[in-house]
């Protein structure tokens, strides 16, 4: 098994190496701190020269991003942008046009299923009712039968009485 386990010690990298056997072998490396050998003087003028190098490089960005050809790119960009919305409000237009001439279409489609629910509810009640009368003029001929049913028997009653007198 072979490990390795950096440590810092008085100021040394010290890494141990276990080799499958284990031994153990110390290496050692010495790191220079370089911020530790230099005066106040070189911090100074390091400073001051990367506060110029990144003025420099904010004026190159500047004059870059002011150029024709930056300008040109950037109207290009707005140009195409402009296309890409105006398809997509078109996409949109045409999307919501599809969706009101199938609710449309929908809604017609109800409204004659309605109408014909309805219609045919009506010819059942109309049926329904042409039905209750026919019964009604059935019974009502019945009734008129037995009541003329009834006054022959009654009147055979009255004409076998009066002949036996």
């Amino acid at each position: 098994m072979v490990s390795s386990c950096p440590g810092i010690w008085r100021g040394e990298r010290r890494s141990e190496t276990i080799d499958p056997f284990g031994a153990v072998s110390l290496s050692y490396k010495i790191e220079m701190n370089r911020s530790k050998n230099t005066s106040f003087a070189d911090r100074l003028s390091a400073a001051a020269e990367a506060k110029k190098a990144q003025l420099e490089r904010a004026a190159r960005a500047r004059s870059a991003a002011e150029s024709p050809a930056a300008v040109e790119r950037r109207t290009a960009r707005e140009a195409v942008k402009v296309a890409r919305d105006a398809r997509i409000a078109e996409r949109r237009a045409a999307k919501l046009a599809a969706e009101a001439r199938q609710a449309a279409a929908l809604a017609a489609a109800q409204a004659a299923e309605a109408a014909a629910r309805e219609a045919a509810l009506k010819a059942e009640q109309e049926a329904r009712d042409a039905e209750f009368a026919e019964q009604l003029a059935r019974e009502a001929a019945m009734e008129a039968e037995r009541q003329a049913a009834r006054d022959a028997r009654y009147a055979a009653r009255k004409a076998r009485k009066r002949k036996g007198r």
